[in-house]
């Protein structure tokens, strides 16, 4: 059985025995003793210690990755002018995307209604975290301590790092040729690291899967039925028909050959909610599955799970259309403009803020004139809703690395078109 079909089969089985486990918790006809059992035992136990472990193994990888991989794809071009077209078009494709996303996720929500009829409950809290100015956030893109970048998971200034390193090593002759040799060899054992891993997947999926559905249950979604499947219906759409638009008029690529290739990517993105989480994953993919040479897939990817928020984007459109509808507040054309504006640019300017996804909801309900309050109306189902949108801000990283690939060449169409590219160590 492929690695893929394995980790969907964990996911199936994760999401039924967690809402089994729920359902056993929130009987009153269960014992204290069994329920205490099932619940410090089995889902605080077992099933959250083989997750955290294996979320810690994943973003093990992360830092190493993407420094080495992006030190031999820089240090590989050689000629630094190519740099600087790419970082263009995968910053502009970044935005444009996410601008796509929630104008969609507004149009639809207003089209809908989620928030008709919706009365105000609930006592979720939600406190807003201030995010940094947009001033702070360029000068702490350049790392003062590179090690200390590392260490502290800072994305945005190991690239940064990285890029300038491989320009040294592409300048720096006879060493460089040296120091670059021993990066691809590195290169290559990081990835059979990454291989070796995903060996383990299915189980870190089902343990992940398996202690939010019994802590949460099916019943949560019904609560908030109209919000939830109208986020979860635009983020469907922009995965599949706005990804495969791009794919199919820009790059003039079989969308469906790239669909097919991440649905090992999804399982991840799915059970972590995290890019940063999944980023081994989803470069392994790019690179080897879909032919993205480590030049491009280096910068765009690892860039993608920094600032690409697609996902959030469309959460925040539903949002902040649902919370307007609740408090019973029109809003404006200029609202609405307002809305798109500074969800698209918050992408980037809250990219280091923890839990960015409700930060720039906060940012962006403000700016509409909207209560920061009525975020605790749709907290208890955000986490489920996260899983799907990970997935969806994955795609859009692979799906920007293969357009900003075949624009510049950079792009081994041989390798996107074969369906068994990079399966060897996926084989049973």
């Amino acid at each position: 059985m492929s690695l893929t079909k394995r980790i969907l089969l964990a996911m199936v089985a994760g999401i039924v025995l967690g809402s089994l486990c729920n359902l056993l918790l929130q009987s009153s006809e269960l014992a204290d003793p069994l329920r205490r059992a099932v619940n410090d035992w089995l889902v605080l136990g077992v099933f959250d210690v083989v997750g955290r472990m294996f979320v810690a193994s994943l973003k093990l990888l992360v830092v190493p990755l993407v420094l080495v991989s992006l030190i031999c794809g820089s240090s590989s071009l050689g000629d630094s002018a190519r740099m600087g077209p790419i970082a263009v078009k995968t910053i502009l494709f970044y935005l444009a995307t996410t601008a796509i996303a929630i104008s969609i996720a507004l149009l639809a929500a207003v089209v809908i209604g989620p928030g008709a009829g919706v009365e105000m409950a609930g006592d979720a809290q939600f406190e807003v975290a201030k995010p940094p100015p947009l001033t702070d956030v360029l000068v702490n893109i350049v790392p003062s301590n590179p090690v200390a970048a590392m260490a502290q998971g800072n994305m945005l200034q190991v690239i940064v790092f990285a890029l300038l390193f491989g320009y040294a090593i592409s300048h720096a002759g006879e060493p460089g040729r040296r120091i670059a040799s021993f990066f691809t060899d590195m290169e290559a054992v990081i990835m059979k690291m990454v291989g070796l891993l995903m060996e383990l997947a299915p189980w870190g999926v089902f343990a992940l899967l398996a202690k939010l559905f019994a802590e949460m249950g099916i019943s949560a979604i019904m609560d908030l039925a109209a919000y939830f499947f109208t986020v979860l219906a635009v983020l469907i759409f922009h995965g599949l028909v706005t990804y495969n638009a791009l794919l199919a008029t820009i790059a003039r690529v079989s969308p469906r050959m790239m669909m097919q290739k991440m649905r090992s990517v999804w399982a991840f993105a799915f059970s972590t909610a995290s890019s940063g989480a999944t980023l081994p994953i989803t470069l392994r993919t790019v690179e080897r599955r879909l032919g993205v040479h480590s030049s491009v897939a280096g910068f765009t990817v690892p860039l993608g799970a920094t600032i690409n928020m697609d996902g959030t984007a469309i959460m925040q459109g539903v949002a902040t259309v649902f919370i307007a509808q609740v408090y019973g507040v029109e809003l404006s054309m200029v609202a609405y403009l307002t809305v798109i504006l500074t969800a698209t640019l918050a992408s980037i300017g809250t990219a280091a803020v923890p839990g960015v996804g409700l930060v720039t909801l906060a940012l962006v309900l403000e700016q509409a004139g909207l209560p920061v309050e009525g975020i605790a109306l749709i907290i208890g189902v955000d986490r489920l809703l996260d899983m799907v949108r990970t997935a969806v801000n994955v795609t859009g990283d692979a799906t920007v690395a293969v357009i900003v690939g075949k624009s510049e060449n950079q792009l081994d169409m041989a390798v996107f078109n074969d369906p068994r590219a990079d399966l060897e160590s996926n084989r049973k």
